[in-house]
């Protein structure tokens, strides 16, 4: 990182302070988020009036991320910067605090409450639709304060953008509720899905923990698939972040059928099905369900 620091050192001189931001109009005003789905979430709300740009991008890992220097060019020239915070972003405070910006730094995530998964928090806070309102909530109120001149817009683009997660979490509701008790438990690479196990009523199981940097011990993995064995489980999907090797030597030495690729931690690229947070739900949801409602009897 001192070699991040050095190189980043002539981009902090340009940064502009936040305090003395005047309401701006497009380009005035540079956001940085921290990954590819909170910066679709500050797109859906700031719309063209400020300029977005993603450290993290889509179908990356931001658990084992390393930031270039060109991400400390773009946080040295920021205003608003947003994380997730829940221990996300392991890197984030270091490249904040050697770009040198003078750019005000928000958590996405104030207000929600966390999950705990064996002991530590759960940062995934966005994969339970009603946290990703707070979510927009946060971020519509950073930006009125920013920008008050667009306050308006930024309060109506957030309340049309809350009503069609309010809508998709009604259906999910709805849909998932219709499972019976074994088909409601799934496996997954990591720890991702615990707020959405406790939203919808599901059970996620993983080999390796909320962090995608730690390795399962060949001693968990074996009580994982013996668990398997006795228990069973409805479902396997492997993740656009994580290799599938892991969970085809599970589906392996288990039976158990692969059901799809789910969307944890990012987006995925243009032209794939979950490029927008609301597309990365209603994929995931659509993919659960068709794993989950097959009858086992057939």
């Amino acid at each position: 990182m001192s070699l991040l620091k050095t190189l980043a050192a002539g981009f902090a001189a340009t940064s502009l302070i936040f305090a003395a931001l005047p309401a701006a109009a497009h380009d005035d005003v540079k956001i940085v988020a921290s990954f590819s789905i909170l910066g679709d979430m500050v797109e859906q709300v700031v719309g063209d009036h400020a300029s977005v740009t993603t450290i993290v991008g889509p179908d990356a890992d931001a658990h084992v991320y390393q930031p270039s220097v060109a991400d400390a060019k773009a946080v040295a020239q920021s205003d608003v910067i947003f994380v997730n915070g829940l221990g996300f972003e392991t890197w984030s405070d270091t490249l904040i605090k050697e770009s040198g910006t003078k750019a005000t730094v928000h958590i996405a995530t104030e207000g929600v409450t966390p999950v705990k998964v064996d002991g530590e928090t759960d940062p995934h806070a966005w994969n339970s639709l009603t946290n990703g309102m707070i979510y927009v909530q946060n971020i519509a109120s950073v930006m009125s304060k920013a920008m008050p001149d667009h306050a308006a817009d930024f309060k109506a683009n957030a309340d049309a953008y809350i009503a069609k997660l309010e809508a998709l979490d009604k259906e999910t509701r709805e849909k998932l509720s219709t499972l019976p008790e074994n088909r409601r438990t799934v496996v997954t690479a990591h720890d991702a899905f615990g707020y959405l196990a406790d939203a919808y009523g599901l059970t996620f199981l993983a080999p390796v923990g909320i962090d995608t940097e730690a390795e399962p011990s060949a001693r968990d993995l074996a009580i994982l698939i013996g668990q398997l064995k006795e228990q069973g489980a409805a479902a396997l999907f492997v993740e656009n972040i994580t290799s599938p090797a892991l969970v085809k030597q599970i589906s392996d030495e288990t039976g158990l059928e692969i059901g799809g690729r789910l969307f944890s931690d990012a987006l995925s690229e243009r032209g794939g099905p979950a490029t927008s947070y609301l597309a990365m739900f209603q994929h995931n949801l659509g993919t659960l369900l068709e794993a989950l409602g097959k009858d086992t009897a057939s």
